[in-house]
């Protein structure tokens, strides 16, 4: 499990990209090491990555597909990249949801026969009592404190999950 919370985009998006597409680097020279020690590795790369799954980052550097019928041995899958689709995120900027808090996972959670477990579905955990329900931010995410108020909320991002199953 390679965890990370990446470089933000302070600076604006384009200026402060290049520190995340960096961090992708280093995350997927990692992924390469471990599939070059176990072809069968079951990698999980997770964290905050302050992209959205079509970004640089994880679409291009990371290669972590959007569709798992096209991961190729060796490769990376992005279940967050279809939940981003419908319309779903972990947190919402300008009225606009994104979703930096990604789950990726290795092939072998896809194909592999001689895996224990495999992986069934991703989701956004955005229930009921994670959410604000009135006020400019009604909708997003509840967060702890916002303009130096205590809002007695969780985090300004929802969390994310993935289910692997035991064949």
């Amino acid at each position: 499990i390679i965890v990370g919370h990446w470089p933000s985009r302070v600076g604006g998006e384009a200026a402060s990209a290049p520190r995340r597409n960096a961090a992708a680097e280093r995350t997927r020279s990692i992924v390469d090491s471990l599939y070059s020690k176990d072809a069968n590795a079951k990698i999980i790369v997770m964290g905050d990555l302050n992209d959205d799954p079509s970004n640089e980052s994880t679409a291009k550097i990371l290669d972590a597909k959007r569709n798992r019928e096209d991961v190729p041995k060796n490769g990376l899958y992005n279940p967050m990249w279809r939940i981003l689709d419908g319309g779903v995120g972990s947190l919402a900027y300008n009225n606009q949801w994104n979703l930096f808090d990604q789950i990726i996972i290795s092939q072998p959670f896809l194909h592999n026969e001689n895996s224990h477990l495999r992986f069934w579905k991703a989701e956004v955990f955005n229930k009921n009592f994670l959410v604000q329900q009135e006020g400019s931010y009604k909708g997003s995410p509840l967060r702890t404190h916002a303009g130096g108020v205590w809002l007695n909320g969780y985090s300004d991002h929802f969390p994310t999950l993935i289910y692997l199953v035991k064949e």
